[in-house]
């Protein structure tokens, strides 16, 4: 076909409106109705070599995943692509509508479906969300109805994929923390987030990134987003966690940048004054925690009084469906004690314990008779002494731990 004259002005007929920019779904509205090589008349990509239409029949699915529209226009021709499997035409394909599929000049499809769209960006979404509500399940139902919502928006409208969902995102978020608020008021003693292993901190290329990833899902932090109201929260994790514009959190909030601004500055203060001021170094905290476990197991108050510091502080989540203190446990003395107690109510027991990291530090999995029992996370102070003790023993809150 000759790319110039005559075949340009019928492919701009052809088109009947604007083309799809890159990343439309170009099954709703082709370009040009012939196989064509790029002429700079049909709008493509500039990164597409040219467009292949090839057969399926009317109703089923095309290769992109989507439902091919009655119709769309029919394809003259079909051109062999090396590394592409053409359709097989059945007994029912014959006059069959067509659907395209782009090919670039590196010989690789390019696919740009709603699919593919939430699936490049559901790591993001469910770290926003899981920062936002505290429990993996809370955080997935979100990100699933965000799918919903995503799956039947008019994506020619949305200029910017990431940004609309985690718009989304957050907003359904809200609406669920709001919800959840009531429940945890009358939660049996303390609250905890639910633990979760590394794929939560963040898998991006930059290691100061991954820290501050990292800080943000731990338990101290979270505990203390815990104390924050809806939106201070929202703000916090978009803005401290993952980055984003302060114009881009108010449209995403439907609020103004300045009052933006506000919620940021009272949530950084907020979570500045109470959260840890001293990141121990990894090895040192896993080895601080595994001593402690120890001496915890064996009922050693002499070496749990030289671990704690005076002031520490014991944290156990148990939803009353495991012994842990009701409340926050204050002083190294009653720690020591608390902990020698329990150790004697394990005689006979297979216990177990297993090097882990959850929320972004080490930690240890403790095993009672071959079943996750508890979770044990530590804050570590410059001194090297332990400043807090997490205890995860909420059954429901450790369905989802592995062994």
């Amino acid at each position: 076909m000759r790319t110039g004259g005559t075949a340009g002005r019928r492919c701009a007929a052809v088109a009947r409106g604007p083309v799809p920019a890159p990343g439309e779904e170009q099954g709703d509205r082709l370009p040009c109705r012939a196989v064509t090589r790029r002429h700079g008349r049909c709008g493509e990509d500039p990164g597409i070599r040219r467009t292949v239409q090839t057969h399926v029949s009317p109703g089923s699915p095309d290769p992109e995943g989507q439902q091919v529209r009655r119709g769309a226009p029919m394809a003259r021709t079909a051109r062999a692509v090396p590394g592409l499997t053409p359709v097989a035409r059945g007994p029912r394909s014959r006059g069959a509508w067509t659907t395209p599929v782009a090919v670039r000049w590196d010989g690789s499809v390019a696919t740009d479906t709603a699919t593919d769209v939430f699936e490049e960006h559901r790591p993001l979404l469910t770290g926003v969300a899981y920062r936002m509500l505290g429990r993996t399940a809370d955080a997935e139902d979100t990100v699933q109805e965000a799918w919903l919502r995503w799956s039947a928006a008019d994506r020619a409208e949305v200029r910017e994929p990431r940004a609309y969902l985690v718009r989304i995102t957050t907003r359904l978020a809200l609406d669920r923390l709001r919800k959840l608020r009531d429940r945890r008021e009358t939660y049996a003693g303390p609250w905890l987030p639910e633990p979760v292993g590394p794929e939560f901190a963040g898998a991006v290329p930059d290691a100061g990134d991954r820290a501050v990833l990292a800080e943000s899902v731990s338990f101290a932090v979270l505990v203390v987003l815990e104390s924050l109201s809806p939106l201070e929260r929202a703000v916090f994790v978009l803005r401290e966690a993952f980055g984003f514009p302060y114009a881009e959190i108010a449209r995403a909030l439907d609020r103004e940048p300045a009052a933006v601004r506000q919620l940021a500055a009272r949530a950084r203060r907020h979570v500045g004054e109470r959260k840890p001021r001293y990141r121990a170094d990894p090895e040192q905290q896993r080895e601080l925690t595994e001593r402690f476990l120890a001496a915890a197991a064996g009922a050693d108050l002499g070496a749990l009084l030289e671990l704690l510091a005076p002031d520490a502080r014991l944290v156990g989540d148990s939803g009353g469906r495991a012994k842990a203190p009701l409340r926050v446990m204050e002083s190294a003395g009653k720690i020591a004690r608390f902990l020698a107690a329990v150790a004697g109510e394990l005689d006979g027991q297979a216990v177990e314990f297993v090097r882990r990291e959850f929320n972004g530090a080490p930690a240890v999995l403790v095993l009672l008779d071959g079943r996750p029992d508890t979770v044990v996370s530590v804050d570590v102070t410059a001194e090297g002494r332990i400043a807090c003790v997490y205890l995860v023993r909420n059954p429901e809150k450790l369905a989802a731990v592995t062994v």
